[in-house]
């Protein structure tokens, strides 16, 4: 996850409106980046950060895309900032994709037998019912749960 660079320049108009939700997201990204890991698998320890920089950038995609809420100069900002992820949300546009959880699930070099992740198939399409991800422990992100 890229460290978010802080400009001496001025923030766009809105970005008070935006800036108490994605402070509290940024101190629950430090609080899981901290948080001890005695126990838990490897890929287990950062699938808390996955989830938060989810969140953040389906934040800003709902403001964007869905409600209409902050202006192009401001959505701009911060992707530019790294409050979001662009290429995850350029994704979220496109069909199929809506409820992608991270870039890696639609990867096939990561994955066995060079197909997506286990998380994008269908839930009525799966043999076992609880699956979670090893990338990032998501449950099911395919568009057509």
């Amino acid at each position: 996850m890229p460290k978010i660079r802080r400009m001496g320049s001025k923030y766009p108009e809105g970005w008070e409106l935006i800036e108490p939700t994605l402070g509290d997201l940024e101190r629950k990204m430090r609080e899981a980046e901290i948080d001890p890991h005695d126990g838990k698998r490897k890929c287990e320890a950062l699938w808390p950060i996955f989830k938060i920089a989810h969140q953040k950038s389906r934040y800003i995609y709902d403001l964007d895309f869905r409600r209409k809420e902050i202006s192009k100069e401001l959505y701009e900002f911060c992707l530019e900032q790294g409050y979001a992820d662009r290429n995850l949300i350029a994704k979220w546009t496109k069909p199929g994709y809506e409820r992608l959880c991270c870039l890696r699930c639609m990867q096939p070099r990561d994955h066995n037998f060079q197909t997506t992740c286990v998380c994008r198939v269908p839930k009525h399409l799966r043999e076992e019912k609880v699956i979670e991800c090893i990338h990032c422990g998501c449950r099911g992100c395919a568009s057509g749960d």
